[in-house]
């Protein structure tokens, strides 16, 4: 291990700044500012409406699998836009109330590996991007399938800086492009995709800078995620290598657990506790690891693994109350499962086909999932049984996202459209 750092006098000053300005109930990042799909606000569900849930509003998201980010009003994803007669990326802000247009940035050139454009239910993935924005509500990140991570101001898509991964950290592209959402925590940014020595990256979010680089992890689809484990914070990335844990301001490697890699880790992994939970598709499957600390010192014992069951193929499940929910399957569209799972042993307790590989968030404990032909079911997360609370067709379109909640509002997005529901005002929430 290697790790490179800036000059302490600018780490000091780097980590004592933060200008988080987004809003109560903002959802900022690829699952939410808990990062880990969850939500702190209310949804009380006293009766499912008669008529249904309506859409406040519905907009055009031209093809990828990138969920939508809420903040400061603003939602934001990115689409797919003929620019020049190329493909390209295209950083797209929506206003919150009514939908419309209020910026387009573009990023990078739109070709990936492998995919097709057919329907919704079968196993061509499609050309369209894979990753999703943050926001802290005055700036925008994306880090795009080519590895140039953008920041972007939020009120009109100006461009204030960008990394190209590949010069300044020798990054390596994977097969089907970059998939994984930078991760924002304080003022820090957080990727992985760097080369040897500095794969692992946390970046200045307002001056683009690198803080601290370490390690020679080769990167996957994985979302990196932030947990306090042991009262110490830590940024979790899934790399090829399996789990590696850091701290978050000086970049020292806490713990590793190793974990099979082949073709793709898509799923974040999960923490409850000092349990670390993982999953991939293509064989490999699941397992959980316990957490110890002693004297100073971590360490890592695996607890249970499921080789080629279990799998998350690229929807990360939730956690409550030790367990787990989420779509546990591998290429099993349109009819694939939502399942309950008790996190520190990987028992079944129920699962209920139907879902395909969509998403799933949790909302004052209860579950929104998205099936794959954009459904959204909410459900209570009980490990006794399923309970379902309600459905609706939401939006047209394949439909492989986590839903974004925020304020009450519910947005979702598919290969065609994005939409925001009022669910605060449909089923009583607060």
């Amino acid at each position: 291990m290697k790790k490179k750092m800036l000059q302490n006098g600018f780490i000091a000053f780097a980590l004592t700044i933060c200008a988080t300005t987004t809003q109560a109930g903002d959802w900022t990042q690829y699952r939410g500012p808990n990062f880990d799909g969850s939500s702190s606000e209310k949804l009380n569900t006293p009766a499912w409406p008669s008529g249904g849930v309506k859409a406040v509003w519905k907009e055009p998201t031209r093809l990828g699998f990138a969920s939508f980010a809420v903040a400061k009003g603003r939602a934001l994803t990115i689409v797919m836009e003929e620019v020049d007669g190329v493909d390209r990326e295209v950083c797209l802000a929506l206003d919150g109330d009514t939908g419309k247009k209020l910026w387009s940035q573009v990023l990078n050139i739109a070709k990936y590996d492998g995919g097709g454009n057919s329907g919704a239910r079968n196993n061509k993935g499609g050309d369209g991007p894979r990753t999703t924005p943050s926001s802290d509500g005055d700036r925008v990140y994306i880090l795009d399938g080519r590895l140039t991570l953008h920041c972007l101001d939020a009120e009109n898509g100006g461009n204030l800086w960008a990394v190209n991964l590949v010069r300044k950290h020798k990054a390596k592209s994977i097969r089907w492009q970059n998939a994984a959402a930078p991760i924002i925590d304080g003022d820090l940014v957080f990727v992985c995709g760097g080369g040897e020595d500095q794969s692992l990256l946390a970046i200045n979010k307002l001056s683009g800078d690198t803080v601290w680089s370490t390690e020679s992890d080769q990167m996957t689809h994985a979302t990196p995620i932030i947990a306090e484990i042991h009262g110490e914070r830590q940024v979790i990335f899934f790399t090829q290598k399996g789990l590696v844990s850091c701290n978050t301001k000086s970049g020292d490697v806490l713990w590793r657990a190793p974990h099979p890699f082949k073709i793709s880790s898509a799923a974040s992994p999960i923490v409850e506790g000092d349990i670390v939970y993982c999953s991939a598709g293509y064989g490999v499957g699941a397992a959980a690891y316990r957490v110890s600390k002693n004297g100073g010192e971590y360490s890592t014992k695996q607890i249970w693994r499921k080789p080629n069951k279990l799998m998350n193929h690229w929807s990360t499940p939730v956690c409550i109350d030790g367990h787990l929910y989420g779509m546990f399957q591998f290429k099993e569209y349109g009819d694939g499962p939502l399942k309950c799972v008790v996190l520190a042993t990987g028992e079944i307790k129920w699962s209920k086909s139907g879902f395909g590989p969509g998403g799933v968030i949790l909302v004052d404990g209860k579950l929104i999932a998205t099936s794959d032909a954009g459904e959204v079911v909410i459900s209570k997360a009980t490990p006794k049984a399923y309970s379902e609370i309600g459905r609706f067709k939401a939006i047209d379109g394949k439909c492989w996202t986590h839903a974004a909640y925020s304020n009450g509002q519910i947005y979702v997005r598919s290969t065609k459209e994005g939409a925001r529901f009022d669910l605060r005002g449909s089923l009583g929430g607060n």
